[in-house]
Formats: C-alpha cells, structure tokens, sequence
C-alpha cells in the first residue's frame, strides 16, 4: 500500500501537458495481438496497467522495446509464441479480459482463471463478454473457477445488441469482428473518445470499422497489419487537473487539442461556478466568485450532476465533482447511473468535516461551504476517488494523509510530479 502526503492550501498555478488517455492505451495494447507484423506506438505512459500488459507479452514470447522516457513502444507478436502463456490469471484490472480476442485468433483457444477484476465499482460481469465471443463462435467450457474458449475454424461474423453500452464488452465485439468472415453489427455501443482512438488505430492496421450512433459496422478482413500510431490526450486528465486548478484557487491550463469534447464537462463546472475557456489549443478555469453551486430555476429541487455512458458526463469524472461540492457552497446530488458500489467513500468526507449524504447506492448529496480541517484518510481501490480525496486535501491548509492511494499509478504516470511543479507540496510514502 503507498500513501500520498499533502501539505494543503496552496494555490496550484501552472501549465500541464496531458498523459495519453489509459482507457485508450490498454485496449490499444491488447489489439497488437490481432497482427503478427510490428506495431509502433507513441506517447506510451508509464503507469503499473501498461507495464502489467507488457509483463504479459513477454511471458507470451512477443519481442517488446518500450522507451518510457520517450513513450516509444515497438511490439512484435511474430515468431514462436508461447502457447502454455495463453491462460489470463486472476487480475486487478479489467483490460485483460481484452486480450482474448487476440489470444484466440492466435491460438484457437485460451483459458480464463478465477475472476478478472477491476476498481472497486461494484459488480462487474463477465457474461456480457462471453455471449460476444459465443456469437463469433467461440465454445465455451467450465472447470472450476477456470473458464475454457476456443475458435478452432476462426471468428464468424456477427450481429449483437448489447444490454448495456459497455465500453470494454464494446471493444472485444470490435477486435473479434475485425478478422471474422463477413459483416459484422453491434447495436448499443460505447462511444467514449476513447473507443473512437481504439476504432482509430485498428482502422489504421487495416480494419474496416465503422461507427454512427449507437451502432457500429466491422467488415472483417483476412489479417491485419502493422502500423505506427501515436496516441492523443486524456479528456479525464484534462478535466481533473482543470478541477485541481478550481478547487484550490489557483490558475491551471492544460494541453488539451479535443475541446469538442467538452461541452457537457464544461457546463458540469459551471454548476459550482468554474468557468472552463479554451483558448490556441489549451484549457484553463476560472472560479472568480469562488465555488458556489449554481440555483437551478426549477423551485424546490436540487441542483444535480448525472453520470452515465457516453455522451453522458463520464462517471469517471464524478468523484471530482463531488470533491468540488464538499467545498462548494451549497448543496449538490450526484446520480451514478452506471455502478452500485461507486459512492461509498464518501463517508471518509467526514473526517475532513464535510458532509456528504448517502441516498442510496447510486446517488449522493453534498452539504458544502463548510470550514475543513485537515486528515487522514483512506480511498478504495477507484483511481479518481484517490484524487478526488487528494483535491480536497490540497484545498485545506495542513497536512493531510490519503491512505492506499496507488490506484492513481494506474492511470497518471508522474503524478506526483506535475502536482508539485504546479507548486502543491506531497509526496509517495510506503505504508509500514
């Protein structure tokens, strides 16, 4: 367990160059299975996800040369593989489930053991991917906790209508359906940014990918080939350290060449008072009346944040926005549409001396404006409730402690590190 150690109220000021978006990267990395010809990637981060990737293709055979100084990656799943390796092991992180499809075509057939996991979110099935790669063709077998794919004649086109617009059970339609025999249909798609880069760079190996709405259309293709790619911004970065810049006062722009995507986000921040400007390239706000919840025009109901799939606000991005209201003035519900176990941290708000009330398991609303003290506390395995917990730490002045904060070395590389070149003050500390 690693801890983060702030010393709060300080006005972060400054300029920060966004990391390559890690919901973007990971699917990326397991599409590289889907040729046998080099693949060269740029802006590659270094953060523990990827390296665990890369761990993976190596115990596969694959020839890796990863500069992450530069964030160059050179991949090449050419050669003798490693059959025996195409078993997944019980895992913290969801993106391996993503490696099947590749696994498959390689191989035929590999094996899932125990259950693949992620965040802390709440239940997290792996059925709807299953029934994804049963419609490609695959049989399915089960033994114990191990559960048994194989592919022996090769993916077969398919027409499927998901039940929720997973972006992961999204993304293994694509890959499965990229080398099958004919036309493939997903209806209910995800649409994140960044499944369009993933769409982006599997178009680029020679994929037939096409999006429009909720559907999407893959015309499958003998083999796919390599290619060099460079990957874009993160939007989730882009928009936490624009709330960093809010919540402690101080005057942050971030590099961020897709504002399209912001206009939703954008108005998000409008509700505590934030004004986002994009302006040549970057983004920067502003809170010139302090944060204050916005009063909604409708009498007698409260201001709210909903966060759901894409082109919903992300509900990767709520926590911050509950770390904004906890020092906002006035009251703010927060509606998680998407997972039933993502609100709970909010009682550790408390020991800061917020308040936060929990409604239910998807929605929550918080009592802001009041004076804050520092603390210690302790975040769940979420990557953005760590920051979200470290924002209203960096806010209060004193010296505060986040508790199991490594979740955030899944998802921003140098975090540290930029946090203090902006003028915040905390550091890593292994736990005892």
């Amino acid at each position: 367990m690693t801890n983060l150690i702030v010393q709060g109220g300080r006005a972060l000021k400054g300029a920060i160059t966004p990391s390559a978006n890690k919901n973007a990267v990971l699917p990326i990395l397991c599409g590289t299975l889907l040729t046998r010809e080099p693949v060269t990637l740029h802006r590659v981060p270094d953060i523990t996800d990827v390296r665990k990737i890369l761990a993976f293709f190596d115990k596969l055979g694959s020839r890796v040369d990863m500069d992450f100084e530069t964030g160059t990656l050179r991949v090449h799943h050419g050669g003798q593989l490693n059959r025996e390796a195409a078993t997944l092991p019980a895992a913290d992180m969801r993106s391996f489930l993503m490696l099947v499809p590749g696994l498959m075509k390689l191989f035929g057939e590999m094996a899932l053991e125990d259950e693949i996991k992620g965040c802390t979110l709440g239940v997290r099935e792996i059925d709807p991917h299953i029934e994804v790669f049963e419609q490609f063709g695959a049989q399915v077998t089960t033994r114990g906790d191990r559960i048994t794919m194989a592919i022996p004649r090769g993916f077969s086109a398919a027409s499927h209508w998901l039940d929720y617009a997973s972006v992961t059970t999204t993304e293994n339609f694509i890959m499965c359906a990229a080398t099958a025999k004919g036309t493939s249909r997903l209806t209910n798609a995800a649409s994140e940014p960044h499944v369009q880069e993933f769409c982006a760079f599997l178009n680029a190996m020679g994929a037939k990918v096409q999006g429009g709405s909720s559907q999407v259309v893959v015309e499958g293709v003998d083999e796919l080939g390599g290619c060099e790619f460079t990957l874009g911004d993160d939007f989730h970065e882009i928009a936490t350290f624009l709330a960093m810049g809010a919540i402690t006062g101080g005057e942050i722009k971030v590099r961020n060449d897709h504002p399209e995507q912001f206009p939703l986000i954008d108005r998000t921040f409008a509700k505590f008072g934030v004004e986002v400007v994009h302006e040549n390239g970057w983004s920067k706000v502003a809170a010139n009346g302090g944060l204050k919840v916005r009063e909604p025009f409708t009498s007698h109901i409260l201001q709210k944040v909903e966060a759901a799939p894409w082109p919903y606000l992300p509900v990767d991005l709520l926590p911050i926005f509950i770390a904004l209201g906890a020092r906002a003035e006035g009251q703010m519900m927060y509606w998680n549409k998407v997972y039933e176990g993502a609100l709970g941290w909010t009682s550790e708000l408390a020991k800061f001396g917020a308040h936060a009330v929990l409604c239910d398991p998807h929605r929550v609303i918080t009592f802001g404006g009041k004076p804050l003290t520092p603390a210690e506390v302790e975040s769940p395995y979420i990557i953005r409730v760590a920051i979200a917990l470290f924002m209203v730490a960096a806010s209060i002045p004193g010296r505060s402690t986040i508790l199991n904060a490594s979740p955030i070395q899944r998802a921003h590389p140098k975090f540290v590190e930029n946090l203090n070149a902006l003028g915040a003050d905390v550091e890593w500390v292994a736990a005892d």
